[in-house]
């Protein structure tokens, strides 16, 4: 049934295995794909959007690299948002909300079309060992499978236990049952395994609601899009969210099902994500606030299906439907299936190198919630680096590994391999103390000559994206050489409040004044004609602006790294008082106080800790 030896089996086809699978596939490894029901390929599990704050980075340098997120999402969006656009670049990240449908059908007809890549539904309950080299795989109707690699990429599904109120059941996801086998295996041969937990709030029927009662959020006026390449286009038309609130009425209904919740009677022993709580742990651990937002996301283009952001539960159906119908627009609300919890087994992420390879076996990769991380991009991300690390192993070629001043994701890796996580980890600008560096605009720059060089992204891509930096270069240039007359530019300082010129100066250093835009500078007819002529488009002109107004930023952020590293000199006093520091973030106190790092260096390894936190207490101690 199968060919004699597979370069790379891939386990599982969520969105790690999906990136997984298609890297290795397009670096030339003959791949299989393996996993329990082909209709739910790259399923979004849980909400119907990718990118967000620090997520977005990734999905542009998955796209950047080659990886098909980017395009798939852009093919598939309803709707577009960059975020903290109020904010510097840096913190720029772009969103976009999907047709769920429509999302995993795109991917399976992309992976379809990916040359190399052969599929198989079935469940994988065991591993081919020989030695300490993995060999292979066997199926759960028996049938062994030979591969030079395997990267396993389980999701939620290992020994997965779904929860609603009372009742439990085994489950990878509603309506599929759990993998057996593989955790047994793992722990026989030395692994360290744990468990986790996530959870889902109700789907409902969109044709009972009330949208006059609730915010509408539409997307951007223009939106963007996340491939940097030719193959997707911005949307033309979008669908609005809309937003509504909870209440005290709707939290004391919620707590009449406490002690039926398995989270807090006891059933629920595993680590929620931190920074996507279920609605009763918000109630309770945030009892101070009255209302927490909630964010009514449509599923598609077509499906009256909604998705209920920010009402993640698992309390008892009866409870969930009450509680839900005194949210308002939310009166007649019908349910297509209530939320959930469901634990899984994962494996702390110390046990890897940082080309995601096991440390015990040979060949092994592990990719996805099966490292402790939650959320599709992270998944992705790793999916993508581990495809691309076994392929490089069949080809004997050096490991492919991403630095922490290079990308998001090699941020993600070294956090999981060098600190490990107790809990869901997810990715934040905060975690890279690189992020000025790091932005969702250049990570073309940043890092298609080097998907290039290992045979991942096309010659194509690599073009595109030179004559894009070579526009923006010039560009730069001109406004450092070009000076400006004071009856030119005073009037537009005028519309800005900033001083005015008495001199003619150059234009680079008007752009640099705060407040000063591309629209503004779009004023000087030099600048148009210079624009028009060279035919520049939007992505040049933000790369301009960005380098023009921020160069000085950037520079800083890169002697800020050299302090970093002379944190192993600045030792902590033993017992020291954490909650005194006001401007640390809530879950750095909680780790600090319980591990009690004798040094900065330490502290700034400490899953939890960020680079801002470590900057606070660096000012505090006079550097």
């Amino acid at each position: 049934m199968f060919e004699k030896e597979y370069d790379l089996i891939v386990v599982g086809a969520g969105h790690a295995g999906s990136e997984a699978a298609a890297a290795a596939a397009n670096m030339g490894a003959k791949t299989l794909l393996v996993t329990m029901n082909l209709q739910n390929i790259a399923q979004m599990s849980c909400n119907p959007a990718m990118g967000g704050i620090a997520k977005g980075q990734i999905v542009r340098e998955i796209d950047a690299m080659g990886g098909y997120s980017g395009i798939v999402t852009d093919r598939t969006a309803i709707q577009f948002k960059m975020l903290n656009k109020s904010k510097g670049p840096a913190m720029w990240s772009p969103r976009a909300q999907s047709d769920r449908m429509r999302f995993a059908e795109e991917w399976r007809l992309m992976l379809e079309r990916t040359p190399n890549l052969d599929f198989y539904q079935e469940m994988v309950s065991g591993l081919l060992i020989e030695g300490d080299e993995v060999k292979g795989v066997t199926t759960s109707l028996g049938i062994p499978i030979r591969s030079k690699t395997v990267v396993l990429t389980n999701g939620t599904f290992l020994n997965g236990l779904i929860h609603i109120g009372e009742k439990q059941f085994g489950g990878g996801r509603a309506g599929e049952r759990a993998a057996t086998g593989i955790t047994e295996q793992l722990i026989d041969l030395g692994f360290t395994a744990g468990r986790m937990k996530t959870g889902t709030p109700p789907r409902v029927d969109g044709r009972s609601l009330d949208y006059s009662k609730m915010t509408e959020q539409p997307g951007d006026e223009q939106p963007e899009k996340f491939s940097f390449s030719d193959a997707t286009k911005p949307l033309a038309h979008q669908r609005s969210c809309h937003m509504t609130y909870t209440s005290p009425q709707v939290h004391e209904l919620l707590k009449e099902g406490f002690d039926r919740s398995p989270m807090f009677n006891g059933r629920i022993q595993s680590i929620g994500p931190r920074y996507c709580p279920s609605i009763e742990d918000k109630i309770n651990r945030f009892a101070d606030k009255d209302r927490h937002q909630l964010f009514v996301e449509p599923e598609g283009w077509d499906t009256v299906e909604v998705y209920v952001n920010g009402f993640s539960t698992s309390l008892p159906e009866d409870v969930q439907f009450k509680a839900l119908r005194s949210v308002a627009g939310f009166e007649n609300v019908k349910f297509f299936r209530p939320g959930y919890a469901i634990e899984y087994d994962y494996f702390p992420p110390t046990q890897l190198n940082h080309t995601l390879e096991t440390k015990l076996v040979k060949g092994l990769y592990f990719a996805g919630q099966i490292n402790g991380t939650t959320g599709y991009e992270e998944a992705a991300s790793q999916g993508l680096m581990a495809g691309i690390n076994a392929a490089l192993q069949v080809q004997e070629k050096d490991a492919f590994i991403l630095k922490r001043n290079e990308a998001y994701i090699g941020v993600l890796i070294d956090d999981l391999i060098t600190k490990g996580t107790e809990e869901p980890y997810r990715m934040f600008t905060s975690r890279a103390e690189y992020r000025t560096l790091l932005r969702q605009d250049n990570a073309d720059l940043r890092l298609t000559p080097k998907a290039y060089e290992i045979g991942l992204a096309s010659e194509t891509r690599l073009r595109r994206m030179e004559e894009k930096q070579q526009a923006a270069h010039s560009f730069v240039s001109f406004f450092k050489n070009t000076s400006v007359e004071p009856e030119i530019i005073n009037p537009i300082l005028d519309e800005i409040h900033s001083s005015p010129m008495s001199q003619k100066d150059k234009m680079f250093k008007i752009f640099a004044r705060p407040k000063m835009t591309m629209p503004l500078m779009r004023q000087i007819p030099e600048v148009e004609k210079y624009i028009q002529k060279n035919n520049l488009d939007q992505e040049v002109l933000d790369q301009t602006e960005i380098q023009v107004k921020y160069a000085g930023y950037i520079e800083k952020e890169k002697n800020n790294a050299d302090k970093l590293n002379r944190l192993e000199e600045i030792s902590i006093p033993k017992n020291f008082n954490y909650d005194k520091l006001k401007s640390l973030s809530f879950e750095a106190k909680e780790k600090l106080k319980d591990i009690q790092p004798a040094t900065l260096s330490q502290a700034s390894r400490i899953s939890g800790v960020s680079p801002s936190d470590i900057s606070v207490m660096l000012v505090y101690m006079g550097r």
